[in-house]
């Protein structure tokens, strides 16, 4: 045999050998701990635990399967475009190992090698410095959905600025979504008499129970880019800015913004939860949703706020399977960009933003080419960038309401606008941060004493 060739037998039989001393407890634990246990712990969003051997092992075959076609941990936006802190995707070298794993008998492995378990607060994947929840609320037996506007005073005497937030849904069977913001005492006082404003429906919108529709003869834009034709509604596209601590969705975890950036919660504010709820059991729960805060605890250079961006005009036809809606809203100054959240209903299948700036140069800065209703996160860049004043954001979604979508709850209706889930949605935000820097002798004084209220 030559030389070359012992070398090539030599690096084989190594290869092999190193294959066979893929453990559980030096190899796959750490990937898990890093990437899957976040949601694979008890009592989690999660099916099943992957914290120990004994969990893990009888799912190894699925757990193998699910990282080679990357099912798992599911990410939705496309790894080609963005590159996002919160992205828990395995490397090839990860899949492989596991892979390996599994090919050679999923064995445990020697104890000592096993690094400690992340630990976890019960219902949280931050550790809250402050857990602010609205009072006991019971949703109704077969109550489909219904839209509550809830307030709970956050009894500051000084501003605080948030970096990290969560939101965790007292009772999951029936919060399908629930969106916390910031309101001024003041404003709080005017929402609570109006259920959030959400009572005030136009001459194009209906209102049943609890929640609210588009009217079905209401004007028609697919195009959020174009001029309305009808002179009482001024802009197909809306563009709301909203101060929003966290999310709850189906799949979203805690927000946490970049070092440096936090969101601004003054002295005597409010929280307003609006929650969506739908029970379909046969019985009345409780439910008592909190959000967990979790303050800056150096000082903060940049504000952070979040423009919400709908085109709510949008008809789709019964059977339509690539049904395009687009938004356009120009930037009414420079931003630094945060983050970016697609959201859609069940049939809901692919977003797209792109960036026309002000010299004419263009950009897709963002895109989830497979949506997914069940799984909806925010992605936080790990590059924030300057997106100048008068830049133009085109989203472009397509939506699927044809028979072959097996989440359409009714393929044979035209959609239209609306809050329960079995209509629609199509809505871009991009949380941002002002490019000039606020005080830092406020934000540093407010970081000493982010411990209390």
């Amino acid at each position: 045999m030559t030389k070359r060739g012992s070398y090539v037998l030599g690096s084989l039989l190594l290869a092999g050998t190193v294959h066979a001393q893929v453990t559980f407890n030096k190899d796959v634990a750490p990937i898990l701990y890093g990437n899957c246990v976040a949601c694979h712990h008890p009592n989690d969003i999660a099916p099943m635990s992957l914290m120990t051997y004994k969990d893990a092992r009888p799912w190894a075959a699925a757990i193998r399967e699910a990282v080679v076609t990357r099912q798992m941990p599911p990410w939705h936006a496309d790894p080609h475009i963005g590159d996002y802190l919160n992205d828990p995707r395995l490397t090839q070298e990860q899949i492989d190992t596991i892979v390996e794993w599994v090919k050679s008998g999923a064995q445990e492995g020697d104890g000592r090698d096993l690094p400690s378990p992340p630990a976890f607060e019960k219902g949280w994947h931050i550790k809250p410095d402050l857990v602010l929840s609205i009072p006991e609320t019971e949703v109704a037996a077969g109550n489909q959905d219904d839209y509550e506007y809830i307030y709970v005073p956050t009894n500051f005497t000084e501003d605080k600025w948030v970096q990290a937030a969560e939101v965790e849904p007292g009772d999951r069977r029936v919060v399908h979504h629930a969106t916390v913001s910031v309101v001024s005492g003041a404003d709080a006082a005017k929402l609570i008499a109006t259920h959030g404003g959400a009572e005030n429906v136009d001459e194009f919108h209906y209102r049943t129970g609890k929640v609210n529709h588009m009217k079905p003869d209401a004007p028609v834009s697919d195009d959020g880019c174009a001029k309305p034709e009808n002179p009482a509604i001024k802009s197909y596209t809306s563009g709301d800015v909203n101060h929003v601590p966290s999310i709850y969705l189906p799949g979203h975890l805690a927000e946490n913004r970049p070092p440096g950036y936090a969101l601004k919660v003054a002295a005597g504010s409010y929280l307003q939860f609006q929650i969506h709820y739908s029970n379909r059991l046969g019985y009345a729960v409780k439910d008592r949703t909190r959000i967990g805060l979790v303050f800056a605890k150096e000082p903060v250079r940049f504000e952070v706020a979040q423009y919400e961006i709908w085109n709510n005009w949008f008809l789709i036809p019964p059977g339509d399977g690539n049904h395009k809606v687009t938004s356009c809203f120009t930037l009414p100054k420079d931003v630094t960009a945060i983050a970016y959240t697609a959201h859609m209903h069940f049939r809901g299948k692919s977003m797209t933003t792109e960036a026309v700036y002000p010299d004419g140069r263009r950009e897709v800065i963002f895109s989830v080419p497979k949506y997914d209703f069940r799984w909806q996160e925010t992605y936080f860049l790990k590059h924030q960038f300057l997106i100048p004043k008068g830049t133009r954001l085109v989203t472009t979604a397509y939506f699927d309401n044809s028979p072959n979508n097996g989440l359409n709850p009714d393929p044979g209706k035209s959609i239209r606008w609306g809050e329960p889930s079995n209509e629609e949605m199509m809505g871009f935000w991009l949380a941002y941060a002002d490019v000039e820097p606020i005080n830092s002798k406020e934000t540093g004084a407010a970081a000493a004493s982010s411990g209390g209220r």
